[in-house]
């Protein structure tokens, strides 16, 4: 059966600033070249072993109206909210956070020095489930099902499906994919992505080229992916790469957003903060 790779839209590069008490990171989606893929708000990258650009972590704070998904590569962070859950986020593990009316919580690093390496990733919720309860998934590592590939290549299966592999995250309204796609220099994959949604891809290892594009995207670059075609293509560069690969089905509805809350109308967000300042927003 022959294989429609989707094409590349866009193509970007992240932009560096902090966030939470001075965290420093790599802004990719949520930028003004690429201010989101509906239904996907913003991507972060964390990656540093200078205990000064992580160590004062993310302190509590609030959301409302979407969902927060960090994905760890390396280090460990605390995670607590105002619903009871903790977890400890290690090294290979996910927690996908769904804020809906509100939480409160925080993200605090679980060591002193070494690299803190991971994601966090905004999803939007559809209008209808912007109030509706707050949920918590943490996934450890050894519940994320990894699929081999021929040559030495493997997806992590974070979300959706890929070959016999289903992720653990279920339940989540916009039906995502997430899959960590690693490949050793010059072999290629054909990954599958539901028909209708929108999606990106971000090179974090090595160089791939993706999709339509014959030339390798080193790491740090973003790539939008059209919506035509049966999924996308992953060609590995000289050395090899690894790839986070994100779809999701989209909520066409308007946006409105800022800072820690992402709302469908200016009075819905003008709410939220007057909720948060009177002491409403978990109730």
């Amino acid at each position: 059966m022959s294989f429609t790779t989707r094409t590349i839209e866009r193509v970007a590069k992240g932009t560096a600033t902090s966030d939470g008490a001075g965290v420093r990171l790599l802004r990719v989606l949520g930028t003004p070249q690429v201010p989101m893929v509906d239904p996907f708000l913003m991507l972060d990258e964390f990656r540093s072993d200078d205990p000064n650009d992580y160590i004062a972590g993310f302190p509590p704070h609030p959301h409302r109206g979407f969902e927060t998904v960090t994905y760890m590569l390396a280090g460990s962070m605390e995670h607590r909210d105002s619903v009871g859950n903790t977890g400890n986020l290690r090294a290979g593990s996910v927690q996908w956070m769904t804020a809906a009316r509100g939480i409160i919580h925080s993200e605090m690093p679980k060591q002193e020095d070494g690299l803190m390496w991971g994601f966090q990733l905004w999803v939007n919720l559809p209008a209808a489930d912007k109030l509706g309860d707050p949920r918590y998934q943490d996934v450890e590592p050894e519940a994320i099902p990894e699929q081999a590939l021929p040559g030495g290549g493997r997806v992590r299966v974070v979300a959706g499906r890929f070959g016999d592999a289903v992720g653990p995250v279920g339940g989540v309204a916009t039906s995502p994919l997430m899959l960590d796609v690693g490949l050793p220099a010059g072999s290629t994959v054909e990954v599958p992505i539901p028909a209708g949604h929108n999606g990106f891809a971000y090179v974090f290892e090595g160089s791939a080229a993706l999709g339509d594009r014959e030339a390798p995207l080193p790491r740090g670059q973003l790539a939008v992916l059209g919506r035509e075609g049966d999924g996308l293509r992953i060609v590995a560069g000289q050395a090899g790469t690894r790839v986070l690969l994100v779809a999701g089905r989209p909520l066409g509805e308007p946006v409105a957003r800022y800072g820690p809350f992402v709302m469908s109308t200016r009075e819905e967000l003008e709410q939220a903060f007057l909720d948060y300042r009177s002491g409403r927003l978990t109730q």
